[in-house]
């Protein structure tokens, strides 16, 4: 049940948090926005720490997981704040979910384990189409939306690797301290990238953009990296990417009802297409057949 109830908090907060940075991005820059939400959420991970008593280190290897987790930080999450500022949320959400996939081939590569059937290469081959027709639309709209694609692509790309090696060394570390180390290796990146590329305190800092980095500090470090740690503790790491096939969706609506963000009848159908080939990759066709069968 605890882990039920952590998976679908996972998927709640996956759903907001695009659309919560683009709000962080109003009024600050991305690097300040990513930054200054590291910075709270590791001071806040780390005074619970010490308000609990718990040691954050009980083993060496306890390090070897919060550098395996770091890299879905820094430099993910700040790829992932600068492609906010080209493409809507519902959009992000949707090229994000190509994180099944790349978990799926690095855990052939570092995990031993061959998860790639002929119906998940037929849905890794739709899920591409559906990014090449977002790709297509985003040019002919022109500006810089390709960038932001791209971005989200890599991010994916470094999310699901460091999930496969925290999967492969951090199955030890609870998921509390996990998170908090992980914060603690990241975080002096996003500060030192802040200085070189930024290096200015705000002057004027609008209500969106506190909204957003508060509610990413409490649910989306604390709270949702906690969560997301504890559920790929339990779960295999191929329905830990499950999460993907849920969140697109409801982040389109939440962008559209909230951002009123629109979508062209082409990027739709790529989403669509996306959507669609993560339902076949995790089975889910086959799934719904066992279900009527067992029913009948």
């Amino acid at each position: 049940m605890r882990v039920a109830l952590a998976y679908a908090g996972v998927v709640l907060i996956w759903s907001t948090t695009p659309l919560a940075i683009q709000w962080s991005n109003s009024s600050l820059s991305f690097v300040t926005a990513i930054s200054v939400r590291m910075v709270i959420a590791l001071a806040v991970c780390l005074a619970i720490l010490i308000a609990m008593r718990k040691p954050l280190v009980k083993s060496s290897k306890d390090w070897l997981a919060f550098f395996a987790g770091a890299i879905g930080l820094f430099p993910n999450m700040l790829i992932v704040y600068w492609s906010a500022q080209f493409i809507p949320s519902g959009v992000m959400a949707v090229v994000l979910g190509m994180f099944p996939f790349t978990v799926g081939t690095f855990s052939y590569f570092i995990l031993k384990e061959n998860v790639f059937t002929v119906g998940k290469v037929l849905a890794l081959i739709i899920a591409i189409m559906g990014l090449t027709l977002i790709h297509i639309e985003q040019m002919e709209i022109g500006g810089h939306a390709i960038y932001g694609v791209l971005g989200m692509l890599t991010s994916a790309i470094l999310w699901g690797f460091s999930s496969v090696c925290m999967k492969a060394v951090g199955g030890q570390v609870d998921a509390f301290r996990l998170s908090t180390g992980v914060l603690l290796v990241a975080t002096p990146g996003f500060v030192i990238s802040w200085f070189f590329m930024d290096g200015r305190i705000p002057e004027f800092v609008d209500t969106h953009s506190m909204l957003g980095v508060i509610y990413l500090v409490i649910a989306g470090s604390v709270l949702g990296g906690t969560l997301f740690f504890y559920v790929l503790r339990h779960c295999p790491v191929d329905t830990v990417s499950l999460i993907t096939l849920i969140t697109p969706v409801i982040a389109i609506v939440i962008g559209m009802m909230v951002q009123d963000e629109s979508l062209s009848a082409m990027s739709i159908l790529g989403c669509a297409m996306i959507v669609s080939s993560l339902a076949i990759y995790q089975n889910l066709p086959g799934f719904l057949r066992r279900r009527v069968r067992v029913k009948a």
